[in-house]
């Protein structure tokens, strides 16, 4: 079984080399999810690659993010880049890439968690579309992954350490569309790890603790999974170095039989290196929140009692070299190197007296490490670009006179919607049948709407249906298929074989625009609702409103497959611009009318099917605020 460690830039790529990393995934300076690491160059990624293999590494290099339209081009040139400088695969999220790295450039593909595969439905489907690696999204359970390895020949991909999103990953557009930085292109500002009030509740309420799941080495490896993965690319070498060291003397201990699999060093290193608190994550445990703090501290010494500068009563195993910090409550004080052996030891600047939490944030193997770093050579190449042609032709879709889908959740809304709708899209719930005959005495297209996760997909026995993953993709393939937004279409490529898809609420008007001048299918826009921000396994958030530091209000709702949806503060309106949408020659407008009041749904649905602009005050009134989104800004 592979360990697989992060690079995010070329010291940490030294430290994995050093700590005997089996693979290292990396990523260049676009198409990757962590903009905001130091990143490779092109001719640094083709040295990284040539010192990999000289020692038998594998490299495999993230081009994670969603494509526009615009782009794919770029995108086609920089796979053509992979492979000349031997790239081992190519991590990617947007299934448009799939064809261009599979067909054109003949590049391995592995396939994001991004892409948010948690079902063997959606595994089969990247065996079938020939991917050689699924990187399984991390809300699994250690029987979940089992049941996908035991349906599938494909390799398998775990994280096993590091971050772990507080949203499925790829369904995450809380930094987007609160903060402009997309975490699809790689932006993300992580506002998880800010205060939020819920209720009486208040704190870190959307942080989680890291992985650490070496304990679940025997299992995964019992399962045949492929590769172990350590999240971090945006982490220091030491970080990268320690915990790959780590989870490869675990293997090798696991292999022996001896236990345990960790030794207390060991985990002193990895703590030291980076810490905010760790768990078993959904892999071994049922809640993996740590809301006490969003931060790495290292390791906590204890709590200790300072006087005239002096701090007593730390523990005797610090030596010369390792590092402290002390911190009061959540206010970080001051930090300061250990100049001698022992317990006792002058604070180097001025305090007043009192308690302090004590943490270790350096340890003296460090500067070993960074030595060892400064001694490995890796030797930048020189690489010539190339450019290759991307055969796609443009599409003259024409104006038309859009229809109107309405997102539904009861019957009483359906009611009140189905004379300005052509078409229904009701929530998976118990009344499912008697919405589907009074849609079909309407002359109304019914399409049940699948739940936006689902580790067991329901089963729909006929008709259409409206699909929100991958996996629900694959499972009915064979079916006039309607696609979610949450399928994240960004480009042509991106949606085969669907009778209608609707865009990313990420892309602006001129993105849609050239998406709609060369993508075959049907499309449509969603034009009214609360967009879905988050979708969440944390058990332990309440359904309410969650107030975010400036007091802007995201409603929480947790859905009968007992998962979170936080949506936005503000109800997307479109209606201004539903003649500029219909000269694009998009198919279809979505308004989204679930859990709202039937008054409300029907003045919606009312003015959509009128074109009439002057309900827009009134819709304000009734919902609060409204915005265009991403329609006028877009993401970077």
């Amino acid at each position: 079984m592979e360990v697989l460690a992060p690079a995010g830039s070329i010291e940490a790529f030294k430290a994995a080399l050093l700590a005997g990393a089996d693979a290292i995934y990396l990523g260049g300076k676009r198409f990757g999810a962590r903009r905001f690491a130091q990143n490779f160059s092109n001719e640094e990624l083709a040295g990284a690659i040539a010192l990999a293999h000289e020692s038998g590494v594998k490299v495999y290099v993230t081009v994670n993010t969603l494509v526009k339209q615009s782009e794919l081009g770029d995108a086609l040139d920089y796979l053509w880049f992979l492979k000349d400088v031997h790239a081992d695969a190519a991590i990617v999220q947007d299934r448009g890439l799939i064809p261009l790295a599979r067909d054109e450039v003949g590049i391995p593909i592995h396939a994001s968690t991004q892409m948010g595969i948690h079902t063997p439905e959606g595994a089969r489907w990247a065996q079938e579309s020939g991917l050689e690696r699924v990187i399984l999204a991390r809300e699994l359970t250690l029987e979940q992954v089992g049941a996908i390895a035991s349906s599938v020949d494909i390799g398998l991909e775990v994280f096993v350490h590091g971050a772990l999103c507080y949203c499925f990953s790829g369904q995450c557009l809380l930094s987007s569309v609160v903060g402009g930085r997309s975490g699809n292109r790689g932006m993300c500002a992580q506002p998880c790890r800010k205060r939020y009030r819920l209720g009486q509740e208040s704190g870190y309420l959307l942080s989680t603790s890291d992985l650490f799941c070496i304990d679940a080495l025997p299992g995964l490896k019992k399962l045949g999974v492929a590769a172990v993965k350590i999240e971090g690319r945006m982490r220091s070498p030491a970080y990268v170095h320690y915990t790959t060291k780590a989870y490869k003397q675990a293997l090798v201990r696991a292999e022996r039989g001896e236990s345990p699999l960790v030794t207390e060093r060991e985990k002193e290193l990895m703590w030291v290196a980076y810490n905010r608190g760790y768990s078993g994550g959904y892999l071994l445990c049922a809640d993996p929140v740590g809301r006490a703090n969003p931060e790495s501290r290292g390791l906590f010494l204890g709590e200790v009692l300072i006087r005239e500068g002096r701090l007593r009563g730390v523990d005797e195993r610090l030596k010369i070299g390792d590092g402290l910090t002390l911190y009061r409550g959540d206010e970080k004080v001051g930090g300061f190197g250990v100049q001698k052996d022992g317990s006792e030891m002058r604070i180097p600047f001025r305090l007043l007296d009192g308690k302090y939490q004590v943490y270790k944030t350096k340890d003296r193997e460090f500067e070993q490490l960074d030595r060892a770093i400064d001694e490995t050579a890796l030797k930048p190449l020189t690489v010539r670009a190339s450019h290759h042609e991307l055969n796609i032709r443009s599409r003259a879709r024409g104006e038309r006179r859009m229809e109107l889908s309405a997102y539904v959740s009861s019957m009483k809304t359906l009611a009140r919607v189905l004379p300005f709708v052509d078409r229904v899209y009701y929530e998976w719930a118990e009344r499912l049948e008697e919405a589907r005959g009074l849609c079909g005495d309407a002359g109304k297209e019914f399409v049940p709407l699948l739940p936006r996760v689902s580790p067991i997909i329901p089963e729909v026995d006929q008709g259409p249906v409206m699909v929100c993953s991958t996996d629900q993709a694959a499972r009915y393939h064979d079916r006039r298929l309607f696609g979610h937004y949450s399928m994240n279409l960004f480009n042509s490529l991106a949606a085969p074989g669907f009778y209608q898809c609707t865009a990313s609420v990420e892309l602006s008007k001129n993105d849609l625009r050239e998406l709609a001048s060369y993508y075959p299918g049907r499309l449509e826009v969603l034009a009214f609702g609360r967009i879905e921000l988050m979708i969440t396994k944390d058990p332990g958030i309440r359904q309410g409103s969650l107030i975010d530091e400036r007091g802007a209000s995201f409603p929480v709702y947790r859905d009968p497959q007992g998962y979170a949806h936080v949506l936005n503060s503000a109800e997307l309106l479109l209606l201004d611009f539903v003649e500029e949408l219909e000269g694009m020659g998009i198919d279809s407008l979505g308004l989204d009318l679930r859990r709202k009041n039937p008054d409300l749904a029907g003045l919606v649905a009312s003015a959509f099917a009128a074109r009439d602009v002057s309900k827009k005050s009134a819709i304000k009134r009734k919902v609060g605020a409204i915005t265009a989104g991403h329609y006028l800004r877009g993401v970077k």
